[in-house]
């Protein structure tokens, strides 16, 4: 299934991170803070969008819908969401 965001709508994968502590104790994503960093898979048609496909994103911590694609979940946000594009 292709989802193709609308408007000023960015479709993001959220990034996982694994974190280890200092003893070598894996750290599952439930419990850290939600990562707050994305991958863009697709832009809306609005001209106003200044990231593409690709690029790494930092956004708005409460941003977006979730919804799955494919078994994988994936997020739905804002232009207005996204903070920054991270090089």
């Amino acid at each position: 299934m292709a989802i193709k965001p609308l408007g000023e709508r960015v479709l993001v994968k959220m990034e996982e991170i694994q974190e280890k502590t200092a003893s070598g104790i894996f750290i599952p994503q439930t419990a850290q803070e939600s990562t707050q960093i994305a991958e863009v898979l697709a832009v809306g048609d609005d001209e106003m969008i200044t990231v593409k496909k690709g690029d790494r994103v930092l956004y708005d911590k409460y941003a977006g819908t979730t919804v799955k694609v494919d078994g994988e979940e994936v997020l739905i946000i804002n232009m207005s969401d996204i903070l920054a594009i991270i090089d």
